[in-house]
């Protein structure tokens, strides 16, 4: 049996809580004038945390290509690896999509018309984070197709974080330049994930030459390309554009999620070593409900906001969005534990989840 990957635990809950807080500060858009301090804090502060789109898709690499890497491709593993996919991913997503639909036509009047509902569930259009659940079932389908080439070409193997990057840069020069992409697809993240299926092939060859140096220059690396991208990003929203290429705009945002992602994966690897077996398994007991926090989280910070307000209290508007966040990671963490603990099948509803329904702190091994 293969060891097992702690560090992909750490990963998820960075991720998870990272998400959550993109969609909680989006509201400074609002709240502050452009270009106040507080929008620009803000604005900064929700763009340098948006690696967790490529943090997610990393970890989906690592996972794929670690457990499959040495398994024949028979019959009855690729059933297997579409029965999972379709029980903890697609019939959780068609869940929540129909619960958003529901939510959407009582807030906002939008046509409960069949034939549009459709359209919106196959491409990821019920609520504004599904889109991503789209790009994830692209991965799943090519995995395959790619686990082959990755076992037929060593140089494409060895340089798959490369292939991925070229990739998505050359995916961004195609949509440029026609009309042909209409729909969110997955090359918009095939960077991370090349990189993860990298880091799933060579695990312990990677692990093994880990220093902290490295961690540290993917950390400032990662830092500098997004403080540059969110920059660039910032004065071309509020100011004149400035005189710098799209192209290379582009490549630098590709490399802050890229590198990014392989930054919080040697962060989290650390962690997993300088942790207790305790707190690992803590952390693994929480990291299972990351899908049910990116299905669920936007219902619940709708219902936050709506009875706790930014405006028309006499609470510090950022103490009210510290407030806001909080409480829906908390509620998200405990209603998944209320479904998982008593609400049979829960795992139809928010992703695979363990046998045992604990809370983390009750988990004293």
């Amino acid at each position: 049996m293969k060891k097992e990957i702690a560090s992909i635990y750490y990963v998820r809950f960075f991720a998870m809580l990272f998400v959550v807080l993109v969609h909680t500060t989006a509201q400074y858009r609002h709240l502050f004038p452009a270009p106040s301090i507080q929008n620009t804090f803000y604005f900064f502060l929700n763009n340098i945390i948006r690696v967790e789109g490529g943090m997610f898709v990393m970890i989906m690499g690592i996972v794929f290509f670690y457990m499959y890497r040495d398994r024949p491709f028979t019959k009855d593993v690729l059933l297997t690896y579409w029965k999972k996919r379709v029980t903890y991913i697609l019939i959780p997503y068609i869940v929540w999509s129909l619960i958003y639909e529901v939510e959407m036509w009582h807030y906002q009047d939008r046509p409960l018309v069949l034939s549009d509902i459709l359209h919106r569930i196959l491409f990821g259009e019920s609520k504004y984070q599904l889109y991503f659940i789209f790009i994830v079932v692209q991965f799943y389908l090519v995995f395959p197709l790619l686990m082959m080439l990755v076992r037929k070409f060593s140089f494409f193997r060895k340089y798959l974080w490369l292939f991925g990057i070229l990739a998505e840069y050359a995916y961004f020069q195609f949509s440029i330049h026609t009309d042909f992409v209409t729909v969110p697809l997955m090359f918009s993240f095939i960077g991370s994930y090349m990189l993860g299926a990298w880091i799933g092939v060579y695990y312990e060859t990677i692990i093994e030459k880990m220093t902290k140096k490295k961690m540290a220059i993917a950390g400032i690396s990662s830092l500098l390309f997004g403080l540059t991208y969110v920059f660039i990003r910032y004065r071309n929203t509020y100011f004149d554009r400035l005189p710098i290429d799209d192209d290379y705009y582009k490549m630098i945002g590709i490399l802050f999620k890229v590198i990014g992602s392989l930054f919080f994966f040697y962060f989290a690897e650390y962690i997993v070593r300088w942790s207790s077996q305790k707190s690992v398994h803590r952390m693994r007991s929480i990291a299972y409900y990351s899908f049910g926090f990116y299905l669920m989280h936007p219902l619940v910070l709708f219902q936050v906001m709506k009875y706790l307000p930014t405006r028309g209290t006499p609470i510090s508007w950022h103490i009210t969005i510290f407030l806001q966040y909080s409480i829906t990671v908390i509620l998200c963490y405990l209603i998944i534990w209320f479904f998982h603990r008593f609400v049979p099948f829960a795992s139809f509803i928010f992703g695979k989840l363990p046998k045992n329904a604990k809370l983390f702190w009750q988990i004293k091994e």
